[in-house]
């Protein structure tokens, strides 16, 4: 492949209460609620999409949560944590703000040379917030959250393996990734560079149990590509590396491809392209239930399945 893989896209997570996952991302977290729609492949469940003021590819949490789903076991094979990068000078804010919520967090400490804390969701997945150069990006504003101290885009992601070498071998050879350093059972690599560059830590725990996936478990983690037309060339170039990939999926707002990495996570490669502003505008942005062209004739009966949701518009005007 000419270029490499350029940051992340999303991750998904699996939760388990509707109202109370949407409470903590936009009222603790601060992110704007960007979608509400359902899984594709099962729409009697919802896909929250929350991310920054409209929903810029590697800014965007989504889950799909699944009402009284048991807390899922944290082993080798997944995605353990996601990171959010917050401006310079926030920590004592967000420590403030935690403590106001009553949410437990360790730190702050470093990683390697960045400053950060850590606490975990409603449904224990892991959360890192970590200073950095991001003053610039968009973040999204709300009435007890100032734009200065607010989530810009994630810093990053860390995973869980038995074995790294040859997940380490597609990510170096065949994504692109630079390898940034190590210490004791860590290892930094880096996708993209710049605003779109992550973090891509990698654990390694030979004696760990495997995970059980179910709610607080990260599903899958998706990498940017521009377009289709460099999807497909994604595809082709995996393909030819013995990788088996799915065939493009449209998801409306993305194109994706999914494939599992040698250690066992669910990698997705998705497009920027057409993005969040495809059936809703920039001030409408998640506050009506869309749903793909194959659902609409069915939207009495999936919306009388889906567990109602209070929402507030919190965005902040001029």
């Amino acid at each position: 492949m000419e270029n490499n893989i350029q940051g992340l896209h999303h991750i998904t997570v699996l939760a388990s209460d509707p109202q109370r996952n949407y409470d903590f991302y936009t009222k603790v977290m601060g992110l704007r609620f960007v979608k509400k729609t359902v899984n594709f492949d099962a729409p009697d469940v919802y896909h929250f999409y929350f991310g920054d003021e409209v929903g810029t590819p590697g800014t965007i949490l989504t889950f799909f949560p699944f009402p009284n789903a048991r807390t899922g076991r944290r082993g080798v094979g997944e995605a353990t944590t996601v990171g959010f990068a917050i401006p310079k000078g926030s920590m004592d804010f967000w420590i403030e703000r935690l403590s106001r919520h009553g949410i437990d967090f360790g730190g702050p400490d470093k990683k390697f040379e960045d400053d950060l804390i850590t606490f975990s969701d409603p449904d224990g997945m892991q959360i890192e917030l970590v200073e950095g150069d991001v003053e610039h990006l968009i973040g999204w504003e709300t009435n007890d959250l100032p734009r200065q101290h607010a989530i810009r885009k994630f810093s990053g992601t860390t995973v869980r393996l038995k074995n790294s070498e040859k997940t380490e071998d597609l990510i170096k050879d065949i994504l692109g990734f630079t390898f940034y350093g190590e210490s004791t059972h860590l290892k930094r690599y880096i996708s993209g560079e710049g605003d779109h560059g992550a973090i891509f830590d990698i654990i390694t725990d030979p004696d760990g149990p495997y995970a059980l996936q179910s709610a607080g478990s990260v599903h899958h983690i998706a990498w940017r590509t521009e377009n289709i037309a460099s999807q497909r060339e994604w595809m082709r170039h995996l393909r030819s590396h013995g990788f088996h990939t799915t065939e493009v999926i449209d998801r409306n707002y993305f194109h994706s491809i999914y494939f599992r990495e040698p250690g066992g996570v669910l990698f997705e490669i998705a497009t920027d392209e057409p993005g969040f502003m495809v059936d809703e505008d920039r001030e409408s942005l998640g506050q009506a239930l869309k749903l793909p062209e194959q659902y609409e004739s069915r939207r009495s009966e999936i919306e009388n399945r889906l567990m109602p949701i209070r929402q507030v518009n919190r965005m902040v005007t001029a």
